[in-house]
């Protein structure tokens, strides 16, 4: 899950979860906003988590550039 995705699952979890007071029969909309800030907030801490593990490998595994061809 993107960091992008991961925010608005937040976003719309608050959204049902605080701003609507509408009811749809058979669903409770507090409890899916819950459930989508809950999935949203580890979905955010595992790309922040994979973000900063691929960057530090990046800079510490880069092969350094092929030598310059000087027959030209």
């Amino acid at each position: 899950m993107t960091i992008g995705a991961s925010l608005f699952l937040i976003a719309v979890g608050a959204i049902l979860r605080w701003a609507v007071s509408d009811s749809i029969e058979g669903v409770d909309l507090t409890t899916v906003g819950l459930i989508l800030l809950i999935v949203g907030v580890v979905g955010l801490l595992i790309g922040l988590w994979q973000t900063q593990r691929v960057g530090r490998a990046a800079r510490y595994d880069d092969a350094p550039p092929p030598p310059a061809d000087r027959r030209y």
